[in-house]
């Protein structure tokens, strides 16, 4: 019996104790939904599979104590085919135990669900656009939006399993002056002088002035040939921008391109995938910012001040205004989200109906404009628009922060990270951390073929389940017409109530836009099966082997499980199958593989 179940029971019971007048002064009104009764895992197994604490939310609307609700809560629940018994303890915690039938259903229930296990649909309906590592096209992906590629990709694939709509966009900041430092570095590296004070670092802009060079070259053009001075026409025959030239104009026409098509092999290096590539260019081409900002005129949110264009952001609780036009013309900064937003709620295809940004540390100052434009539109803060802030990441090597880049300079690059521990430990390494706090990669421990790796840890319970598959088959053992009520040995237990809370984990990460608490439940779930592996047996040993394993787990005074009866092997067999098709299921939604060797 899940958690879920239970709740449901319990939320059930406590409205039949207030039908037949048994809950004092409580009122179905005042019922909290049935998922708000807590069912959680008692830390001691001696307490229980489950221990609530619903008596002790209501008995004060109820006006009764905690402990004499709880009696009425346990004498209803031990009525309930599948539970063992009920006990009250303490202040008025319920605990309950399943009888081993009822407990081992959850085993059923994932091998008859396959994938789907713990899917849910509880947010069917919601189109969400989920806006990740967005870079801008002046060099290779660095760590921080390496830690966004792995948390974004997990959060779309842990909303799309709770039900959700979900458009994964990368928004390409292919517009502006980082774009003009860009080119102007390309030049320099092009002729041999020294960067820009203000341009970018690294062999990459060498790699890439070369390339610009050779493609202007096999299309008929002598790219440094052309004019360095300001001024000056570009392809179209429009004028070139203040500060321009020809040359680098047609640097920076040729070499964004080759930059972005570099991102998006990385991504696709990484597994992540993207539904939407947008270029913040087009919000100016195709006229989306001028819309966005006659849309606020007309409610009355912009103003002119000082030649410039402000948006009144103060009335919709943002610190002071914003600038959006600048007094030169030029348009500023926040001109472009306030555009990318409304393009986001209003376009054609997919319109979203909540716009999730993971933005970077540096961007917490952004928050409070952000939700002022949001509200500008007519929209919740917070719930149309949703800003998630990430925290700095620190790569580690003996101890010691590392620099490791060749082609980027002084930072870590995606391909750098993937070159030294690969794509798995990459990605579960920066999701298995709340992207609120920092986190420290450890290289050589991501490294190591160690039970201190996580990855590896979770990683080796799979294949270890399916080694035991391999031997079951070659023992001729079958869990067909298993019976799952002789899986009723403590060890045996906890897998099953570590598989049982894994809807409840699932929807909880949907909900707090948390994946790292998949990777937190599969390692709770592999440490379970590994414990239970040590002691518990699924192939019987022959004799030779008994011997074996008898001298080689003394010398490490562990007790050797004994050789299970046919029908237990069989139940067994049943649960190893159950946890090697969760933590195959877990390991996917954090885009890491589930191997069968290791």
């Amino acid at each position: 019996m899940s958690p879920e179940a239970l709740s449901e029971l319990i939320f059930n019971i406590a409205n039949t104790l207030i039908s037949e007048g048994k809950a004092g002064q409580l009122t179905a009104e005042q019922l909290p939904a049935a998922d708000k009764f807590a069912v959680m895992r008692p830390k001691d197994r001696a307490h229980g599979d489950w221990a609530s604490n619903a008596a002790m939310q209501l008995a004060k609307k109820a006006g009764m104590k905690p402990r004499d609700l709880a009696e009425l809560f346990a004498g209803e629940l031990a009525k309930t085919a599948g539970i063992k018994s009920v006990e009250v303890a303490g202040p008025g915690f319920i605990n309950i135990v399943l009888d081993s039938s009822a407990a081992a259903a959850v085993v059923d229930q994932v091998l008859e669900t396959g994938t789907k296990f713990g899917h849910n649909d509880h947010l069917k309906g919601d189109t969400l656009n989920l806006e990740f590592v967005s870079a801008n096209p002046t060099g290779p992906i660095h760590i921080g939006g390496t830690r966004w590629a792995a948390v974004g990709d997990s959060m779309a694939r842990v909303l799309e399993a709770n039900g959700a709509e979900v458009v994964r966009e990368y928004y390409f900041n292919d517009h502006g002056e980082q774009i003009n430092r860009f080119a102007k570095s390309l030049v320099a590296a092009a002729h041999g002088e020294p960067t820009p004070a203000d341009g970018y670092k690294g062999a990459y802009i060498d790699e890439i002035a070369r390339r610009v060079i050779a493609e202007a070259n096999a299309d008929g053009v002598d790219i440094l040939d052309l004019p360095r001075i300001d001024g000056g026409l570009n392809d179209d025959g429009e004028p070139l921008g203040e500060g321009d030239s020809a040359q680098r104009e047609e640097f920076r026409k040729r070499a964004v391109p080759m930059m972005f098509a570099e991102i998006q092999h990385s991504m696709d290096e990484f597994r992540v995938k993207f539904d939407v590539w947008f270029h913040e260019n087009s919000l100016y081409t195709d006229g989306k910012v001028e819309k966005a900002i006659d849309y606020l005129r007309q409610q009355g949110d912009i103003y002119e001040k000082d030649g410039a264009t402000w948006f009144e952001s103060t009335k919709h609780g943002d610190d002071k205004d914003r600038v959006i036009i600048k007094s030169d013309g030029h348009y500023a900064y926040f001109a472009a989200d306030i555009a990318y937003y409304y393009d986001k709620r209003h376009r054609a295809i997919n319109p979203a109906d909540i716009a999730i940004y993971m933005l970077g540390a540096d961007h917490h100052g952004y928050i409070g404009r952000m939700m002022a434009m949001c509200a500008a539109f007519g929209d919740k803060p917070g719930e149309n628009m949703q800003i998630l802030i990430g925290q700095l990441v620190n790569v580690m090597k003996d101890g010691k922060p590392v620099r490791m880049s060749k082609r980027a300079g002084n930072v870590v690059t995606i391909d750098d990270l993937i070159d030294a521990i690969g794509v798995d430990a990459s990605r579960y390494s920066l999701a298995r951390t709340d992207y609120n706090s920092p986190v420290d990669i450890d290289l050589n421990l991501l490294a190591s073929h160690s039970n201190d790796n996580p990855v590896y840890y979770v990683q080796y319970a799979h294949a270890r389940s399916c080694n035991v598959d391999r031997n079951a088959a070659a023992a001729d053992v079958s869990y067909v017409g298993a019976d799952l009520s002789l899986l009723d040995t403590e060890a045996d237990g906890e897998v099953i109530a570590a598989l049982a809370q894994w809807p409840s984990v699932l929807a909880q990460a949907g909900d707090l836009r948390a994946p790292h608490r998949i990777a937190h439940y599969l390692e709770d779930l592999a440490a379970a099966y590994h414990k239970w592996y040590n002691v518990e047996r699924v192939v019987p040993m022959d004799t030779a082997e008994q011997e074996a394993r008898l001298d080689e787990e003394a010398a490490k005074e562990l007790r050797i499980a004994k050789n299970p009866e046919p029908a237990r092997a069989a139940a067994r067999l049943k649960l190893n199958d159950a946890v090697q098709k969760t933590i195959a299921n877990g390991l996917d939604l954090l885009g890491v593989t589930a191997p069968d060797h290791m």
